[in-house]
């Protein structure tokens, strides 16, 4: 009772003194901001909070009609500036004064990394990229870009998952390889830790408690359960697939991508398909945003975005520079694709898809995986050997 008492006589004085400071103008004159009609002291924060973040301007430069009705337009252009205000204030890059979208190929930092540089992940303080042609995976300090360590062994080396405090990596090998990193210990040779996935594997994702495999010329997709000692036990599904290639995770079912069937699909527990989703041609390797998933299709050139809780089509993006899209990621605000054959990459406001541009990455550059650490995005350059920070 003791703060609720303090709390009135808070506002009684916020409001006798506001009264005091009108003058001649008028008992509510400067009541709340700028607002003239708002007589409430312990709703005037609120009001400010949404005056000053730019979610409302009041009705007039003076008033703000707190008793007027809010038609469900004016709710949905009240609650999208909400959105869009906490994700840009709150994120990571508001901290670090990182307003900026980066131009062009020449403001690009880059990091050399190994030969054909294909897919990468972040694990929050470094990114590590899976370099094919040197059957190597270098780690890269997100901080500087600084190539802090490489492993060897990889055999084709293709795409990167951080989970379980490791690193593991596919080999694009028939039969297919998983290879396992430990990051605590210091750079060598990585340990192979399945060596029987389907062919070709090559999206790979993590559900909790398994890894999954998309298997790009098995026709298959391989799950595969972590245990105590090598090799880790696999099963392989193939009911279904054609060439299943990317792969994502929702939090509830694994999606994979069917790259020359233009399919999206839904699984269950056991590889089964619950749910098949048309997409486009040569669907390649997907991002979930956290509500939707993004599926860059190299056929025509496209991105489907699809509700992961219904499978649903919201759009299909089809502008905004797509040349031969193949990869994906997103940093909590935007959503990056690679464009492997327009050397560049195309941006979008996850939250409405607003495109936000296209971007060169440099003629050659052939951008194929993308990552985000939460602050940058990192792109896989497999024409120069570089990693690209975006």
């Amino acid at each position: 009772m003791k703060g609720k008492a303090v709390l009135r006589i808070r506002a009684i004085l916020f409001l006798f003194g506001a009264v005091l400071l009108s003058g001649s103008t008028g008992l509510l004159s400067a009541l709340c901001g700028p607002f003239t009609d708002v007589s409430d002291a312990a709703f005037c924060p609120f009001v400010l909070e949404i005056f000053y973040l730019g979610i409302t301007t009041g009705t007039t430069a003076t008033t703000y009609d707190p008793t007027g009705n809010v038609t469900r337009l004016q709710m949905a252009a009240f609650l999208s500036r909400t959105v869009d205000g906490a994700l840009k204030r709150g994120g990571r890059r508001a901290s670090l004064d990182q307003f900026w979208t980066t131009q062009n190929a020449t403001v690009l930092g880059v990091t050399t990394v190994g030969n054909d540089p294909e897919l990468l992940a972040s694990d929050g303080a470094d990114v590590w990229v899976a370099c094919s042609g040197n059957s190597l995976v270098a780690r890269v300090r997100s901080s500087d870009g600084r190539l802090l360590e490489t492993w060897t062994g990889a055999i084709s080396a293709h795409d990167v998952l951080s989970a379980m405090g490791r690193v593991i990596v596919t080999g694009y090998t028939s039969p297919g390889q998983l290879y396992q990193i430990d990051p605590t210990q210091a750079a060598g040779a990585v340990t192979t830790v399945a060596s029987n996935l389907g062919n070709r594997p090559d999206g790979i994702v993590f559900d909790g408690t398994r890894v999954w495999t998309a298997n790009i010329l098995g026709g298959s997709v391989s799950i595969v359960t972590p245990g105590p000692s090598l090799p880790w036990t696999v099963t392989t599904v193939t009911a279904g697939f054609t060439s299943p290639m990317g792969a994502v995770f929702d939090g509830a079912n694994v999606w994979v991508t069917d790259y020359n069937a233009g399919k999206l699909f839904k699984l269950d527990g056991s590889g089964s398909i619950l749910q098949t989703v048309t997409v486009d041609g040569l669907a390649a390797n997907p991002v979930f945003d956290g509500s939707n998933i993004w599926v860059p299709c190299g056929g025509n050139s496209s991105v489907f975005v699809v509700r992961a809780s219904s499978g649903a089509i919201l759009a299909t993006l089809i502008e905004n520079g797509l040349n031969d899209s193949i990869g994906a990621a997103f940093d909590g605000q935007r959503v990056l694709v690679t464009n492997l054959g327009g050397d560049s990459v195309s941006l979008w406001k996850a939250a409405d898809l607003t495109a936000i541009g296209t971007f060169a990455t440099g003629t050659g550059s052939a951008p194929v995986g993308a990552a985000s650490d939460g602050v940058n995005f990192w792109v896989a350059l497999s024409g120069t050997a570089k990693l690209a920070r975006f």
